[in-house]
């Protein structure tokens, strides 16, 4: 394994000559050995214990043991820190041993695979970990790719091979590579054991999708691209065997270089523990400054006078350093104000929600057999608090499965159906569908709902058939075809491939396509069933059955498509000898290129692009031009030249393309329009009822989308983001800088000046500061939205533009970014993270949503049709946006509120525990006496009341899940992030200081002044010990009984199991048994019986008990009656409804059905229930239930947004809307 963690100086070129093994060591490239695990037997305990110690919180806790060992300043035996402390080590230490076992074990599985590497001329059988960089591989069918090869030849013909790509990429479907012309034919292993080529390229990198390298062999160069490479993960696929060299080996392959670890994300709660914990520290500081004071004061006034009785130590020889000790010795009393098992208690709640998720039915797609799966614990409660949803559109708010819907032919728009009145017909109004039966072979699946088209191709039309022989012949394909069990491989072009589609005829009339574009898939599919059927193609020639008639075309040439082009073509040569290109591609590049003549024919075929994406369907234009023998010849030439070329060889392709694409040439020549496509992508079933759910609950959904401004407004329409009730849909479409900040300006003052008319006496002012003004806008009257394009966006992010356009946007309802990049959506997500206190979440399912899910807070991925590249970036992930409700509605806000209530109850009776030492050190001299017993320190919180509380912040839940989803603005508070800040703290620690006070005084004056039954004074330290520690438990019983909003058997089970428990316990230590087995530990044999015999001690724990909670009960009790919050207000919804349906049971059971009573509590509970069901429900909540509380509920949330957002010194907040009442 040494070879596998060898450093290694960085590279500048790679270097790699074939069958020269010593030659290649000369650069100490690295094995193909991997390694993922992080220990071994000999590392794992002092790596591990390191990695541990960098959590400051388990350094503190190993200073305070260090503390306790030393004699003079410790007060508590050591084993009060370090049982927890070994308890917590031990548990992480144990987690992480097991996933880097798993680790171990997948590492040893890869490096131990077999490979035939060609060493001296002959093929012998070698472990993957044992390849080196420059060896030659034989790879089989079905195999593994060991290491980033060169493809040097295949067994099938001009070197091509076929792989899938699913460990890489996550794409199921297969892909085609192609060696070189000049090593093809290396098939014979003598051959290739004379191979001496040498390859200079890029050094490692993660770029997939791009190499650039060139082969020496023989005097020659030759170049090489990313069509000649296999990566390592990919499997062989119908290719019996194929030969490759070693470029990139173990970490240096793409595969590894992209397998860095993600960010590591932090919740909001996280970072406020950080900062409360450091006050805490700073508070126990100063108890123990202000306790070690008196300390050294009270030796010097009175100690002094009883040192014959109370001599000090050899080591303090003053007042000052006998205070001076007693400062430590009640930092180590006082540390369990924050005891190490809160870190373990909140990681295992975060586990149980995570567990939640995974289990959650309701979240299971039965269809694709997907649950839903948490790939993070430490985000959960953060689910509970987002304010900002960013999300991709194709495949996440629609299906990404394309169905062929309408197309324009010359002029001729097809489609739609109309009936006898000539008004188009809906979809449940329509007639059977195209009767396909003519076409043998016909997808049976494909619809289509105008039969005017099929009778456009049967009539002949020229036109018509022009357009689906180019749908049929405009793509890249690989094909098979399976016969009598063996299969033969029609032969697919690797020059310029953009996209894949499988063919599988199992027997004749049987066609299978498998598309790596579903876009594509659907019109080769649309051309197949209206006669032009696609059968096979090898690198020369595509054959294609025209109504029935076989054709075979010569291929020329394939100008793949990108990102830059937005478009593809072809040059084919028919059987008469016209050499013809046909492209297809986006309307914003097509359109341009169209000659003047056909003006006509454009304006035309724009109505119906416009119409097309009005309806939110995806277009493509097509176009064709005829091509003259002699330019071809001078332009083939031309692009050889440009494919040889060393540097800038993708530029110069580019130019070539653009040429030949371009109407440069005669009239004679010119592009001619053929006509458009229009594909639907479906919305995924209930994404409209989400996002309108999701905007009730005050969250803000912005889509960013690489589909055209009109397909995405649509799509917002359709999945009611944006509405007609708007007051106003913003459009920008700038070029340059001053138009975008013209055109945002233009709309800030347009929502101002909205806002002014509607009376809310806003008054615009130019140079408002951008604070002020984001808090005004964020407030203005209206709902608006913002449409905004690629182009106008990369001006809005700009650095002096980028707080212009968060303002704005900020102020609209729903924001669309269309034609966007990857980058540009990563860039927004970091534009509101940066200026908004608001918690980001991002949702897409495809390779280009990585970026964005990984740069905001939450990242979710959809495992859709695109792959799971967005799934294994993600932090939860389940297969339809729908299920983002309960994600966030139900079991975000849960554990948030769980979360909330937890810390509020630890901090609370940790205070509560700890600080009675305090209040004691008045009255002992301040000596670091504790009142406790050692052992009741040590359990109070691993044993006592560890496991209640655990409950509670597992399971416990103020309302049902259907409330959660019925009432969206419960979701509110976790926004503002009301149930658990600096606020709560302090109360929960004035609570928790309160309750320690009545513990200590209450019985300490009790014990004062009582007696025995025996007539014998009953104060002793031990008997008040029991009585304190007794009080305390009982206590923090109750009060958890109080926090507690749902019970279950667990919570029953924990909360009164944890009180026998105790009282077992602390008989057993006062027991004969284990003082005759331990009498220098447990001295004090019967002291807990005696005591808690004795009538004046239970009164007292009563009393206590009493004192202690009935505050908490009053306060609560006016609270619920004067200013309820809405959970109280639909937990007495139920409570209502409950007793009407009994009600209503008991007089059906008497037979007063017809009783104006009971007619009216029939009435009264269906006419509620219809307000809550209705689709307005929690648009008007507070109204809704205005006859149980009052328009406070919702006003206090109201103003603190309004405080929120003024208090911001730069665009801050949440860019809330305040609720509405």
């Amino acid at each position: 394994m040494a070879l596998c963690a060898k450093k290694r100086p960085p590279e500048e070129e790679r270097r790699a000559r074939a069958n020269d093994r010593e030659y290649n060591e000369k650069f100490q490239y690295a094995s193909n050995c991997i390694k993922t695990s992080k220990y071994n037997i000999l590392t794992f305990l002092p790596v591990n214990l390191f990695e541990q110690f960098q959590e400051v919180a388990n350094t503190y806790f190993l200073f305070l043991l260090i503390l306790q060992l030393i004699p003079q300043i410790s007060s508590l035996s050591w084993f009060t820190t370090i049982v927890p402390l070994v308890l917590v080590l031990t548990i992480t230490a144990v987690k992480d041993a097991t996933d880097d076992y798993f680790r171990h074990k997948s590492d040893n599985q890869v490096n131990n695979r077999q490979s035939q590497v060609l060493i001296n001329g002959i093929l012998q059988q070698e472990q993957w970990m044992n390849v080196r960089v420059g060896d030659i591989i034989k790879l089989e069918n079905n195999q593994f790719v060991a290491a980033d090869l060169l493809l040097l030849s295949s067994s099938e013909p001009h070197g091509l091979c076929y792989i899938e790509t699913a460990e890489l990429d996550g794409e199921t479907n297969m892909k085609v590579r192609q060696a070189i012309p000049v090593t093809s034919e290396l098939g014979d292993i003598s051959k290739l054991a004379k191979f001496d080529g040498e390859v200079i390229c890029e050094p490692p990198n993660n770029k997939l999708d791009k190499f650039s390298g060139t082969l020496y062999w023989k005097e020659n160069k030759f170049p090489l691209s990313n069509q000649n490479m296999l990566l390592r993960g990919c499997v062989l696929r119908n290719t019996e065997w194929c030969f490759g060299l070693v470029i990139f080996a173990g970490p240096d392959t793409k595969l590894m270089q992209n397998s860095g670890r993600t960010k590591f994300k932090r919740t909001s709660i996280d970072r406020l523990m950080n900062t409360l914990v450091l006050w805490i520290f700073g508070f126990l500081v100063c108890m123990g400054v202000i306790l070690a004071i008196g300390n050294a004061i009270w030796e010097h006034e009175v100690g002094t006078r009883f040192q014959v009785y109370l001599p000090w130590d050899e080591a303090v020889d003053s007042a000052f350093f006998s205070g001076f000790l007693s400062f430590w010795s009640y930092i180590i009393i006082l540390n369990t104000v924050v005891p190490i098992s809160l870190y373990v208690s909140v990681e295992v709640i975060r586990l149980g929600h995570s567990y939640f998720i995974n289990w959650d039915k309701k979240m299971f797609c039965m269809k694709k057999r997907t649950p839903a799966e948490a790939r993070t614990t430490t985000l959960n409660e953060e689910l509970g608090q987002v304010e900002y949803i960013f999300s991709d559109k194709t495949g996440t708010l629609t299906q990404n499965i394309m169905v062929f819907n309408k197309c324009s032919i010359h002029g001729h728009s097809y489609g739609d159906v109309f009936d006898v009145l000539g008004h188009k017909a809906e979809l449940g109004e329509r007639p059977e569908p195209v009767d396909f039966s003519f076409n043998p072979l016909a997808d049976k699946k494909f619809l289509f709902w105008d039969p005017s088209l099929l009778e456009a191709v049967k009539m002949g039309d020229p036109h018509t058939h022009e357009f689906f022989r180019l749908l049929s012949l405009c793509h890249t394909v690989m094909s098979e075809e399976k016969n009598e069990g063996e299969l033969r491989h029609w032969l697919a072009s690797a020059v310029g491939l953009c996209s894949t589609l499988l063919l599988d005829r199992g027997f004749p009339g049987e066609l299978y396509y498998k598309a790596q574009s579903p876009d594509e898939g659907a019109l080769v599919t649309a051309a197949r069933n209206f006669g032009f059927v696609f059968r096979s193609r090898t690198p020369k020639t595509i054959t294609v059955h025209e109504m029935g008639v076989a054709i075979t075309y010569q291929l020329l040439a394939i100008l793949d498509f990108n990102n830059i082009r937005k478009r593809m073509s072809v040059i084919v040569r028919n059987p008469a000898g016209k050499i013809r290109l046909y492209c297809k591609g986006a309307d914003t590049i097509l359109l341009d290129r169209l000659h003047q003549s056909t003006q006509e024919l454009l304006s035309t075929t724009a109505d119906h692009l416009n119409e097309y994406a009005g309806e939110g369907l995806r277009t493509l234009v097509l176009a064709y031009r005829d091509l003259d023998e002699e330019y071809y010849e001078e332009w083939a030439g031309r692009r050889l030249q440009a494919s040889l070329a060393q540097d800038s060889r993708e530029d110069r392709l580019a130019s070539v393309y653009e040429e030949v694409e371009s109407d440069m040439m005669e009239a004679l020549w010119y592009f001619q329009l053929l006509g458009a496509t229009a594909i639907e992508d479906k919305l995924q079933q209930g994404v409209p009822e989400t996002i309108a759910l999701l905007t009730l609950a005050n969250i803000k959904i912005w889509v960013l989308t690489g589909d055209k401004q009109e397909t995405a407004v649509n799509i917002g329409y359709s999945c009611k983001m944006l509405t007609d009730d708007m007051a106003e849909v913003f459009i920008v479409t700038g070029h340059t800088v001053l138009e975008v900040r013209e055109e945002l300006r233009k709309a800030r003052e347009k929502m101002l000046d909205t806002s002014r008319t509607a009376g809310n006496g806003f008054s615009y002012q130019e140079k408002l500061p951008s604070s002020k003004l984001t808090s005004v806008l964020e407030a203005v009257a209206g709902e608006y939205a913002l449409v905004i394009n690629g182009h106008s966006l990369a001006h809005a992010l700009e650095a002096d533009m980028e707080l212009e356009f968060l303002e704005t946007a900020c102020a609209c309802k729903a924001v669309i970014c269309c034609r966007v990049t990857p980058l540009q959506k990563a860039q927004v997500v970091e534009l509101v993270k940066k200026y908004k206190k608001a918690v980001t979440l991002a949702i897409g399912d495809g390779a280009n949503d990585v970026s964005m899910i990984k740069t905001a807070h939450i990242g979710v991925g959809i495992s859709g049709q695109e792959g799971i590249q967005a799934v294994l970036a993600s932090d939860y992930s389940f297969s339809q946006f729908k299920f983002l409700q309960r994600l966030l509605l139900v079991h975000g806000r849960w554990s948030y509120l769980r979360m909330c209530k937890f810390l509020c109850y630890f901090f609370y009776k940790n205070f509560a525990f700890t600080m009675v030492h305090f209040w004691f050190g008045f009255f002992c001299g301040f000596s670091a006496q504790t009142v406790y017993d050692q052992y009741f320190i040590t359990l109070y919180n691993i044993v006592y009341t560890s496991l209640p509380v655990l409950a509670m912040g597992v399971f416990d839940q103020d309302v049902p899940e259907q409330r959660s989803m019925e009432y969206p603005k419960l979701y509110e508070p976790g926004q503002l992030n009301l149930l658990f800040n600096k606020r709560e703290f302090f109360i929960c620690i004035a609570q928790g200081i309160y309750t320690s006070v009545l513990m200590f005084f209450i019985p300490y004056g009790v014990f004062a002044e009582a007696t025995r039954d025996d007539g014998t004074q009953l104060a002793d330290y031990q008997s008040f010990a029991v009585t304190v520690a007794t009080s305390l438990v009982i206590v923090v019983s109750v009060q958890i009984g109080l926090d507690t909003g749902y019970w279950t058997a667990i919570n029953h089970f924990f909360i009164w199991g944890s009180l026998a428990v105790y009282f077992a316990i602390l008989f057993a230590m006062h027991s004969n048994g284990l003082f005759d087995m331990f009498p220098n530990q447990f001295r004090f044999v019967g002291n807990a019986q005696n005591t808690l015999a004795q009538p004046t001690v239970w009164l007292t724990i009563v009393l206590t008990t009493v004192v202690c909670i009935m505050p908490v009960v009053a306060f609560r009790f006016l609270r619920l009656n004067l200013k309820p919050d809405l959970s109280d207000t639909v937990r007495y919804t139920q409570l209502v409804r409950k007793k009407q349906k009994s009600q209503h049971r008991c007089m059906r059971r008497v037979g007063r059905t017809g009783s104006r009573r009971s007619g009216y509590a029939f009435s009264h509970q269906e006419g509620f229930g219809e307000l809550i069901m209705s689709g307005k429900n929690m648009r008007l909540s507070s109204l809704a239930l205005s006859s149980f509380t009052t328009r406070s509920s919702s006003s206090w949330i109201e103003s603190l947004r309004r405080k929120k957002s003024d208090s911001a010194s730069s665009p801050s907040g949440g860019a809330e809307k305040p609720l509405k009442g």
